[in-house]
């Protein structure tokens, strides 16, 4: 059995599936990627040439769609030489989003496919329109219709689609929903964990303690879509009203999600001018990214952790605070409130309103042992929903062999009536 992975990314979404089936008896496996990331210890990990961009004279409704293209034709181009080697898969697991997936079917027409879908873009509902700011123009809805060009072409070709969370699936167009499973990439529990250090050292020399009042936010980038600026504006008020804690924030200041400011600055440079001088900067941390390892360690010792979102992609990280039993204080949106309820095992709040984020952090660090039973109940819902090796994985590798056979309809999916 040949078996080929594509994500620009790798392993990506794939870093615990594309291991498990290269170990399969005469099973060869590839992982084919722009970045050179680390390779988890199985597949072999290939890559294609950094494609270019969109000319300057494209329209800028089709620049995403020509930069696809040029992916989907370095793609191409590197499956050609595969073939030539002999190379040629009985199953491709590809994440459309890029262009990766547009010209699978014409390189190796015989391929069962199965795509990842992560996110189809709308111009309501979701992400677009959710600031209050912004306007939703006839111009804005056209463009973000546009952008699911490639994807839908790559999602014509494809045998069977997965998607991680009921909420992303319920983004996309019927047809595609008809056939696609959710299964979520699942994280290990036995690395979320609550046990472990009691202390963990900053990259500014400081330690933070468990059971001191940590307050932790964490995100890939510091940007509003994954509400840095409400969290910022709380922050204030947090520390004013609790003279003893720490805020540690994590995250790089490069472009994520969203757009940039529109003078060219990151979004910690316009919060900090916006709310800089109400801090006591001895008691805020910024750590930009760190390993993994101390990601985890910090929600192990957090007094409470903020975690909002627009109506996104749900983050790992989320599913990791839960599995070390961090207290949770979130934004009451579609993502979150697939996972999360109110009061149970975690605190869900207006997405917009800073002075209730404050108010709900200040509660958490002063009456500590009133959230312990939320705090476990967010273990639990990791344990039974998202635990990478009892029950994620064995559902990857199900789907997996049920595309493989030809059989993917015998893969559970949900019912219309599981939508959210």
């Amino acid at each position: 059995m040949q078996a080929l992975f594509i994500h620009q990314n790798f392993p990506g979404q794939y870093r615990h599936l594309a291991p498990i089936i290269s170990q399969r008896k005469g099973a060869r496996v590839i992982g084919l990627g722009e970045r050179a990331n680390t390779s988890p210890p199985g597949p072999t990990h290939l890559r294609y040439p950094a494609p270019e961009g969109a000319g300057e004279k494209t329209h800028r409704y089709l620049r995403p769609v020509e930069a696809s293209v040029r992916r989907g034709q370095a793609v191409a181009r590197a499956l050609m030489g595969l073939k030539q080697k002999g190379f040629v898969p009985d199953i491709i697991c590809c994440h459309p989003g890029w262009g990766e997936g547009l010209y699978l079917r014409d390189v190796f027409p015989d391929a069962r496919i199965l795509h990842y879908c992560e996110f189809y873009y709308r111009a309501s509902g979701g992400d677009v329109g959710f600031d209050p700011a912004q306007e939703v123009t006839l111009d804005e809805m056209a463009r973000v219709r546009t952008l699911n060009m490639t994807q839908l072409q790559s999602l014509e070709a494809t045998d069977w689609s997965v998607s991680p969370t009921l909420w992303q699936r319920s983004r996309y167009p019927a047809f595609v929903r008809e056939k696609t499973s959710v299964v979520h990439e699942g994280v290990d529990a036995n690395f979320a964990t609550p046990k472990g250090a009691a202390t963990v050292k900053l990259p500014d020399g400081h330690t933070v303690t468990k059971g001191e009042e940590i307050i932790t936010f964490v995100s890939r980038n510091l940007e509003p879509y994954r509400g840095f600026d409400i969290f910022m504006r709380a922050l204030p008020e947090m520390l004013a009203r609790r003279p003893a804690a720490h805020a540690v924030i994590v995250g790089g200041e490069e472009r994520g999600y969203g757009r940039m400011p529109a003078d060219g600055r990151s979004w910690k440079t316009v919060m900090m001018e916006e709310v800089g001088a109400k801090l006591d900067m001895s008691r805020v941390h910024f750590t930009g990214r760190i390993p993994h390892e101390g990601l985890v360690a910090l929600f192990r010792i957090s007094s409470a952790h903020v975690y909002y979102t627009y109506p996104f992609v749900l983050s790992w990280s989320l599913v990791e605070a839960m599995g070390c039993e961090a207290l949770v204080i979130g934004s009451d949106t579609a993502p979150l409130a697939e996972v999360m309820r109110h009061g149970e095992n975690g605190i869900l709040l207006p997405f917009h309103d800073h002075a209730r984020l404050a108010d709900a952090v200040v509660e958490a660090l002063a009456n500590p042992d009133r959230y312990v039973p939320l705090r476990r109940a967010a273990r639990r819902t990791m344990l039974e929903r998202f635990d990478l090796h009892a029950i994620c994985l064995p559902k990857q590798v199900a789907l997996f062999d049920a595309v493989l056979a030809g059989k993917p309809g015998t893969a559970a999916i949900p019912a219309p009536e599981d939508e959210p």
